[in-house]
């Protein structure tokens, strides 16, 4: 349970952005390169560390949908190496140097960093130019990360008790728009696909006008400046028109219900909502609601169906903030002896009560607090400082949102919430899925 709540969340958190509290300004430069980079730079003396940080703007929702799978595959390819650095090189490059790395990939974005010690900015320089301009693909490269991603498949999705969740509960929400797939895609699609499919997929995403370099911490921006163009201004722009989906999800009119089948003990109740795009209005307001359901032990779901009534053992709400219309996802597991229908009643009694009745002053203004803490704990990191200007520039087109999107969400009020509540979390705009244990297939 522990390890799907970990990946739920880290998928939430992989597309929220994240504000700071107006009396700790974060003060950036940005600008572009004649390639079309842009770059954003913060400076922070205080400790000797730098991230170094690549945003491409593609996702799973950028893929054929004969292809799914292509931007969380490169995630992992481009760490195959470059014409300059050996295979698997990067990681002990970094490593070896006092550093850590990684990436991640969302629907919507696919995101690199290293943070290192601040002497080694230029290593980090070096190795982000050498991905965007000479990644190493090849037949040994492709066939190795196939090999990875299948085994991420049956750890993260297959292995995991509930762990498909997301999957199974995308495709019967969305039958247009391309976030009916998640990015982990299809394994079948991945070895169906010929070497020159990756490599123009490279060639049309992983470009720097397609790209959002941010880099955050112990920097001199005058110097920083100098080493970008000498790694990057170089690169060429990418050639290929890229590809943007506008398709729009038809509006929803009856609920569709359905029943999963999983290697698990105890039955699950997955409720997911339509949601506003991440920087709507009512966007602001949903998140809110889900926190006020969900976070803390006194929340709604933990104090009253968790405690109170103990019909659950688990139970909680994940917005997904995401660029297009989304999700809101609520996910229990049942208590011992209680049928998953008992648990989808509490729920809805829960999102019933929040309907009739206002949040109260005590409880909205803990709320308050909390959303303005975990801001100002989002920036907390030189990385969270880099993903978040670059979330901000990718998605709004305003990396200041960074100081002031916090505003959005101390002007949601009472009555936005009860509003939001009485909009989205209606049966006829959710899926729900029964999750019961496999043995029960055969009754």
């Amino acid at each position: 349970m522990r390890k799907l709540t970990a990946m739920i969340m880290a998928m939430t958190l992989c597309y929220s952005v994240n504000a700071q509290s107006s009396s700790n300004k974060i003060d950036f430069v940005e600008y572009d390169l004649d390639n079309g980079l842009h770059v954003i730079l913060h400076q922070d003396n205080s400790t000797p560390i730098v991230a170094v940080s690549v945003l491409y703007h593609v996702g799973s929702k950028n893929e054929d949908p004969n292809r799914t799978g292509f931007a969380h595959f490169f995630e992992h390819l481009l760490f195959e190496g470059s014409e300059n650095i050996g295979r698997g090189e990067y990681f002990k490059i970094v490593q070896g140097n006092g550093g850590s790395l990684n990436a991640n990939t969302s629907f919507d974005r696919t995101f690199y960093y290293e943070v290192l010690p601040s002497n080694q900015l230029e290593l980090g320089l070096w190795l982000e130019s050498e991905r965007m301009l000479h990644a190493k693909i090849d037949e040994e490269g492709v066939e190795t990360q196939r090999g990875v991603v299948k085994e991420e498949l049956k750890q993260r999705y297959e292995n995991t008790p509930y762990g498909t969740i997301l999957p199974e509960t995308f495709k019967r929400a969305f039958v247009e728009h391309p976030y009916r797939w998640v990015p982990i895609g299809s394994i079948e699609y991945l070895n169906q696909a010929k070497l020159e499919e990756f490599m123009e997929f490279y060639e049309i995403f992983y470009v720097p006008n397609n790209a959002t370099l941010s880099i955050a911490g112990d920097i001199s921006i005058e110097e920083t400046k100098k080493m970008i163009d000498m790694y990057f201004s170089d690169i060429p722009k990418g050639e290929k028109e890229i590809p943007r989906p506008d398709i729009v999800e038809p509006k929803k009119t009856a609920e569709v219900r359905d029943t999963v089948y999983d290697n698990i003990q105890l039955p699950g109740v997955i409720m997911g909502y339509h949601m506003p795009a991440q920087g709507e209005d009512d966007y602001y307001a949903m998140s809110m609601l889900a926190q006020y359901l969900s976070q803390g032990e006194s929340s709604r779901f933990n104090k009253v169906i968790k405690n109170e009534k103990e019909k659950a053992l688990f139970v909680g709400a994940f917005p997904l903030p995401t660029e297009d219309p989304g999700l809101a996802l609520m996910f229990g597991i049942t208590n011992m002896g209680v049928a998953p229908d008992q648990l989808e009643s509490a729920m809805n009694e829960e999102i019933k009560l929040v309907k009739e009745n206002m949040v109260t002053e005590k409880e909205f203004q803990k709320l308050r607090n909390q959303v303005e803490n975990d801001f100002i704990s989002g920036n907390a990191s030189v990385r969270g400082l880099a993903e978040n200007l670059a979330n901000y520039h990718v998605y709004f087109g305003d990396a200041d949102l960074i100081n002031t999107e916090i505003d959005r969400y101390m002007k949601v009020s009472r009555e936005d919430i009860q509003d939001v509540a009485k909009k989205y979390l209606n049966k006829e705009n959710r899926v729900v899925l029964y999750y019961l244990p496999k043995p029960q297939e055969a009754n």
